[in-house]
């Protein structure tokens, strides 16, 4: 709902694009720059707790601009203040939400638990911005972040009733001690690095795709209704995705989700072809699918292969190589389209992502990994020792 409300709020006090730039930067580079720090607290302390502070967090902030933009008294450096704060409360909160699953389900149901995680993201995202547009329309972007604040009181309420067993600790060395070992954990398993490379990348890439397809759904497809259309397509892909990566087995899960994750690039070659909307929805829909089901795969792989005490951390570093690299491919669009143009931009795109994959498909660590993972694997070698 934020960048809906938040995009009339700032419109509502006379701000310009730059401005409406600005409160969202505010909020996603704090959160990129501290994610790693909210690693390695989530691995230190209660997840649990950290993830109510976080909301409780977001919850005072949301209701704070609310108050503000309801009174009138609003002004658009204090949005991009509080949007910075929610950053931080974000960058703890995921770190360790990615910690807390494992302990919340047995290993044989991650992998439901996790797409069942993604179908409910993916169903908050197509019917947040439909709910904040209804709310914006009727009664103003002042009582949509009202409401996206109450969501987060309820989260909180929520999180403070689930029974979780005693979350292993680290052994208490120096933030930095934590902070290295997360990432000596991080750079020693190929297939995580190259896993998150490539994701990384396909994310960079994917701005082409953001910035371009409106343009492109404007000048040949029909306007912002044919771009609503596909976004919605693609949001429906994603939940069925998610429903399909429920029921899905596979012995090498890492390797399903990075051939599912191909399906990914199969918009931006539509928009090189100059295919039909129809079919540019379809291809949409075929996109959720895959992202879904990689999104599952991957975050299982992890849980099973990462320990308990350091998956925080390592989710931190993953989450850092895939969100880093967003910024620089919007930056990279406009020089691109300046040089190339708008299709050879979306050709070189749409290349670079399907070979990025299959460079990782080819790579023996990703391919030989299977389901029972590193952990599984050490853990029995470890009662037979002591069976020994």
């Amino acid at each position: 709902m934020t960048a809906v409300a938040l995009s009339f709020a700032v419109l509502d006090l006379n701000g310009s694009a730059g401005d409406l730039g600005f409160v969202m930067a505010s909020g996603a580079i704090p959160m990129v720059a501290t994610l790693l720090i909210g690693g390695v607290l989530a691995d230190r302390f209660s997840r649990r707790r950290i993830m109510v502070t976080a909301d409780l967090v977001r919850l005072a902030c949301q209701g704070i601009v609310a108050a503000l933009l309801l009174s009138g008294h609003a002004h658009i450096w204090q949005l991009a203040a509080f949007q910075a704060v929610q950053g931080v409360a974000s960058a703890a909160f995921g770190p360790a939400c990615a910690g807390l699953v494992p302990s919340l389900v047995s290993g044989e149901h991650l992998q439901r638990a996790n797409a069942l995680r993604g179908m409910a993201l993916s169903s908050g995202n197509i019917a947040g911005p439909v709910l904040a547009g209804l709310i914006v329309s009727f009664a103003g972007p002042g009582w949509a972040i009202a409401a996206d604040a109450a969501t987060f009181g309820v989260s909180a309420f929520m999180l403070s009733r689930i029974p979780i067993a005693t979350q292993l600790r680290t052994a208490g060395g120096s933030f930095t001690h934590d902070l290295l070992e997360g990432w000596s954990e991080f750079r020693s398993r190929t297939w995580l690095w190259m896993s998150v490379a490539t994701s990384s990348l396909s994310n960079l890439l994917l701005a082409a795709v953001l910035v371009l397809g409106p343009f492109l759904a404007e000048e040949h497809l029909g306007g912002p209704a044919a771009w609503a259309s596909m976004s919605a397509f693609l949001g429906v892909g994603l939940i069925v995705g998610g429903m399909i990566a429920m029921h899905l087995r596979s012995e090498r899960q890492l390797r399903t989700g990075i051939a599912a994750l191909v399906m990914g690039t199969l918009p931006t070659f539509g928009l090189a072809l100059e295919l039909s909307l129809f079919v540019m929805c379809s291809l949409e829909f075929i996109a959720g699918v895959g992202l879904a089901v990689f999104g599952a795969m991957w975050a299982t792989t992890m849980q099973r292969n990462i320990p308990e005490d350091k998956l925080s951390r390592v989710s931190a570093y993953a989450n850092f190589g895939l969100l880093a690299g967003q910024p620089f491919g919007h930056a990279l669009v406009g020089p691109m389209v300046a040089a190339m143009g708008v299709y050879s931009t979306l050709w070189v795109a749409a290349a670079i992502q399907l070979l990025s994959a299959l460079v990782a498909l080819s790579t023996p660590a990703i391919w030989r990994l299977r389901t029972t993972g590193e952990v599984a694997e050490s853990e029995a070698d470890a009662k037979v020792l002591t069976a020994v």
